[in-house]
């Protein structure tokens, strides 16, 4: 099949096919006499892990290490148990970091219960007040003072 053909069977832009080639998540494509990429079974059912590990919001490099261990069906799986769990923190964390950004995004609707001028906008002034105190934190931050905990989100 064709990368486009291999593209909208897995949902996949064809860059970023390309990309996986390129980064070597997927292996080179076979070519044509017209020069034209040539995909199998094998590149369709490892595309599908790829997209299936990107849902579940797992990094490249993760993926990467996950393909080692499937093109080595003999060896030892502990790394890929070390690496989930991991991965279970990192969305641990994430979920929480989303629920304190949830609670701050309700508290800022509750500053303007109604339309009116948006001069009076309780959430345009909230947001102005918040940029004012981030900005004094991450000067802070700067100098030394003050650290955040700010978690990886992507």
């Amino acid at each position: 099949m064709k990368i486009g053909e291999l593209a909208k069977a897995t949902g996949t832009q064809t860059e970023t096919i390309r990309y996986y080639e390129a980064e070597g998540l997927l292996p080179k494509a076979g070519r044509t006499d017209s020069n034209y990429r040539v995909y199998g079974q094998a590149h369709l059912a490892r595309l599908s892990f790829i997209r299936h590990c990107r849902t579940l919001d797992m990094t490249l490099g993760e993926i990467q290490t996950l393909l080692r261990f499937k093109d080595s069906p003999e060896e030892n799986c502990e790394e890929v148990n070390g690496l989930l769990d991991e991965h279970i923190e990192h969305v641990a964390a994430r979920i929480k970091e989303l629920r304190h950004l949830q609670t701050e995004l309700k508290a800022l609707r509750e500053e303007c219960g109604a339309a009116r001028e948006a001069a009076a906008c309780g959430i345009l002034k909230g947001l102005d007040a918040g940029s004012r105190k981030s900005g004094a934190r991450a000067a802070k931050t700067k100098s030394g003072r003050v650290h955040g905990s700010h978690g990886r989100m992507g």
